[in-house]
């Protein structure tokens, strides 16, 4: 990833956040290689629309203060699924149903999986 420390900084960031506000089965993927538009993917799930939407209103909240611009936002009205864009990560907040069917880690799956449980394990410790 072309700018390791920092996104991988931002990245522990939203997971915290993402984790604070009750986000499950998180993921991150290094798409650098595949993908020319961002270094990561963070996809996680919410049970439903206004815990999709809160999870995203936090990972934003908590990324914006840490410095990390919002590029683009889009789906947050909806609750189904968010797209947040920071630039070098992309964070993909999921109702269970949609991640169920667009299943991202599974076109994504040539790309190597970041250890979220780690970064988890830091901030609960």
């Amino acid at each position: 990833m072309a700018e390791a420390r920092d996104t991988l900084t931002d990245l522990k960031t939203a997971v915290r956040a993402a984790d604070d506000k009750g986000a499950t089965a998180p993921v991150a993927l290094n798409v650098a290689e595949q993908f020319g538009f961002a270094d990561a993917f963070l996809i996680v799930s919410g049970s439903v629309e206004r815990n999709v939407q809160a999870i995203s209103d936090g990972i934003e909240r908590a990324l914006n203060e840490a410095g990390a611009r919002t590029v683009r936002r889009e789906g947050r009205e909806g609750g189904r699924w968010v797209l947040l864009d920071f630039g070098d990560i992309m964070v993909h907040v999921f109702h269970e149903e949609e991640r169920e069917f667009y299943q991202l880690e599974r076109l994504w799956h040539d790309a190597p999986v970041i250890d979220v449980a780690a970064m988890l394990e830091v901030a609960n410790s």
